[in-house]
């Protein structure tokens, strides 16, 4: 066996031990080509021809696994500086994704390689690997081509609408031997501009002048940390640029990859397309609202949810039972903490993702009802039905769990190889440049086939599967958890987009999908994702992906809220707290809980554990008991509470940004862009038009610095009146968080924070 694979598995931060590094180089550089071949191989030489010419033959030698084999990503390399390989030996994660990361880490065995000559531009390079077998004999791979790319002022055009800025003589293009690849320009900043955006980040919320940092638009499954890595589910190249004159945004119109770096200048670098055209939108506000609403007037604007979504939401992995679910449920009765929404995350075969767990039904090529399944009164779910409507008449909504792939290991068996067959017969999959099936090629989930949901006609296959556990269970909801798993620049989609153009648009259509069919069915179109893109706000509710249960992670995952709403997230969350590792102590999760009750949507939630104990369930009870906390409950309670009754006003003001006001959970600088102070405190948000919500996201804190901008505030539990224009320190105990009222609409919300009698 030899394999060489030019980019390698697609995977954009890390280069893998079988392909070409950098994959598309730059004039002048020399490439590593990477060759993985069977234990047989004893030796093995490169064929490497210029222009057609006799081959010289380079001898491979044997590397090392774990190599760093990264390069720059504005050369069109497949890893950024830094970035370890795709498997990392010895970097497994903990959670229960270790295993599967384990599993890709052995896969990383060693590999041959050998550098090549100076590459030139003007010249094609073509190259073939020949390996000798241990005991005789010896294997040809196929020839592989490769040219250098250049940069140069001409080669493609920019579609230009709006005020030009542009800078003049600043448009440089990337092309090869086949054409262009790349553009790069300069947009002009005044010094006292800030640039927010991008998508949801977890690394700040001002990008201006972080040393270089460069930021990208793919979207991308990043295991926890986010904030560290500079990675994001939920992309997109879009910037609001505020603090001048006027504020104005930059939407690079592309699903193709881009990057950014946001110093004197707003540096931009894009993919394009074989037309070597790039769209570039500049919109005017004057205000940030106004900027945000002409870029949603481009990529969609949001959808009302019902008021439901403002309620707690709960859930943990391990309630994989009937039994468990409705003990979750019974000790939120008992412990007077009012829940909402539930999400079950492990209710599914998991080869399917539309049969409960140990139902038994005859395999279908046709779409099951419920009557089609027995269920055993000893299995994980004696009555699905009847345990939604109990939720239902103890006023709690259900969402379940969902990923949008097809599983292929183990080997499909009954209603899943039904399902493989009829993917693959149909052609209702993603599709390899060569019209094979997709296979996974991340660690989660690996080899498993992905549903092209480019494609009406396979969105209505795909979720017809589903449609029995909205119309009869009565499901309210979908956790539409994943999306991050196309890979590959060169795969297939039906709506005749390549990898390039199409990967970033796969978690749109995802939700889309499901959305479709909760509103076919006669419901609010709820969906939970985590991964999105430009065109994902009209799609339902986010959160924001794996967290470890730390400060760090609380700190980042603020941050990510703001930026997701400054480009027109509405309905937004986190696993308060964190849902990986330990439970958290007492302080970090009542600090969380009591910023949650004042973000769009307010949820815990757990990771496997492989039901170890003691539970690390984020249950109050649970936190409680596990860090001898007795103010656990009460204060969560008291915060739910404070939830409950602030219902009415947070579905007012969504209905007002989805109507094309100022977002939901909103920076200051929303409401205040000229106002240079308000960057100081970049955690700091607005929630509508009347709340100022200052986090406390460090330990020990009993009292905190809040901005106020200018105005009159009231402090929502003292009811003692703050002029604006200044900063003021303010009490922080667990069970009162820094919150704030516009004066102008307390004599409407104080009833929201008195304790009731």
């Amino acid at each position: 066996m030899i394999r060489h694979r030019p980019f390698g598995s697609g995977h954009p931060y890390a280069a893998t031990e079988d392909q070409r590094v950098p994959a598309r180089p730059l004039d002048g550089e020399a490439v590593e080509l990477r060759v993985r071949a069977s234990a047989s191989v004893v030796a093995m030489v490169c064929e490497w021809a210029e222009d057609g010419g006799a081959p010289a033959e380079l001898p491979l030698a044997r590397r090392d696994s774990g190599v760093n084999g990264a390069a720059q990503p504005g050369t069109g390399a497949a890893a950024e500086p830094g970035a370890a390989t795709e498997a990392q030996p010895g970097a497994v994660d903990g959670g229960h994704l270790a295993a599967a990361q384990a599993r890709a880490a052995r896969a990383a065995a060693g590999s041959w390689a050998v550098r090549t000559p100076v590459l030139r531009s003007g010249h094609r390079y073509a190259y073939r690997f020949r390996a000798d077998l241990d005991g005789g004999g010896r294997r040809t791979s196929r020839w592989f081509h490769v040219s250098a790319a250049s940069w140069s002022a001409d080669g493609g055009k920019l579609d230009v609408t709006g005020a030009d800025q542009i800078v003049p003589g600043s448009v440089r293009w990337l092309a090869d031997a086949d054409g262009v690849l790349r553009v790069r320009f300069e947009v002009a900043l005044r010094p006292e501009e800030h640039v927010v955006g991008f998508g949801e980040r977890f690394d700040a919320v001002d990008q201006r002048g972080r040393d270089g940092a460069r930021l990208d638009a793919v979207v991308f499954e990043q295991y926890k940390a986010q904030g560290r890595h500079g990675r994001t589910y939920l992309p997109m190249p879009f910037a609001l640029v505020v603090g001048g004159a006027a504020s104005w945004g930059l939407h690079v119109a592309t699903s193709r990859r881009t990057w950014y770096e946001a110093g004197e200048r707003l540096c931009v670098e894009a993919e394009v397309g074989q037309d070597g055209v790039l769209g570039v939108r500049f919109h005017d506000g004057p205000e940030p609202a106004g900027v945000l609403r002409a870029f949603l007037d481009e990529v969609g604007r949001p959808t009302e949810l019902p008021s439901w979504v403002f309620r707690l939401w709960a859930s943990g992995n391990e309630w994989n039972t009937q039994e468990r679910v409705m003990d979750r449920m019974d000790r939120h009765r008992e412990h007077g903490i009012p829940v909402g929404a539930l999400v079950i995350e492990a209710w599914s075969d998991e080869t399917t993702f539309t049969a409960f767990r140990g139902a038994a039904y005859e395999a279908s090529e046709e779409p099951h009802r419920l009557a089609d399944y027995t269920f055993p009164a000893d299995g994980p779910w004696p009555d699905p039905k009847g345990m939604v409507d109990e939720l239902h008449g103890r006023g709690v909504k259900v969402l379940l769990w969902q990923i949008p792939l097809q599983k292929m290991r183990p080997h499909p068996r009954h209603q899943a190889a039904v399902d493989a067959r009829q993917l693959v017969e149909h052609g209702y999959g993603v599709r390899e440049a060569d019209g094979r099936p997709y296979r996974n090629r991340g660690w989660w989930f690996p080899l498993a086939l992905m549903p092209d949901l480019s494609s009406q006609e396979v969105r209505d296959w795909w979720t017809a599967k589903r449609r029995y556990l909205v119309e009869e269970v009565g499901i309210d909801g979908f956790k539409t958890d994943g999306g991050e798993h196309a890979w590959g620049h060169d795969l297939r989609y039906a709506d005749g987009r390549d990898g390039a153009e199409g990967n970033n648009l796969f978690p749109v259509h995802y939700a889309r999908a499901f959305g479709d069919l909760l509103r076919a069915c006669g419901k609010a179109p709820v969906t939970f994702s985590r991964a999105g893109f430009a065109g994902s706000q009209p799609h339902g509710a986010f959160w924001a992906g794996d967290e470890d249960s730390t400060w760090e992670a609380f700190q980042s995952s603020i941050r990510a809220g703001i930026t997701a709403s400054a480009c027109g997230i509405v309905y937004w969350g986190w696993d308060l707290a964190g849902f990986s590792g330990e439970v958290p102590d007492a302080e970090l999760y009542l600090r969380a809980a009591g910023a949650s009750a004042f973000m769009p949507i307010m949820q815990y939630h757990s990771e496997f554990n492989h039901h170890r104990t003691p539970l690390r369930d984020r249950t109050p009870w649970n936190v409680a008991e596990r860090t001898g906390d007795e103010r656990v409950i009460r204060v969560f309670r008291r915060l739910v509470e404070v939830r409950e009754r602030l219902v009415p006003y947070l579905a007012e003001q969504a209905r007002k940004a989805v109507d094309g006001g100022a977002p939901l959970m909103r920076g200051l600088f929303f409401d205040h862009p000229h106002d240079p102070d308000v960057w100081r405190f970049p955690l700091q948000y607005k929630l509508g038009d009347a709340l100022l919500v200052a986090p406390v996201t460090e330990r020990s804190v009993s009292e905190i610095s809040v901005y106020l901008p200018e105005g009159e505030w009231i402090d929502v539990w003292t009811a003692h009146a703050l002029a604006g224009g200044q900063e003021v320190t303010l009490p922080a105990p667990l069970d009162r968080p820094p919150v704030l009222c516009a004066a102008e609409h307390w004599s409407r919300l104080f009833p929201v924070f008195e304790a009731p009698s």
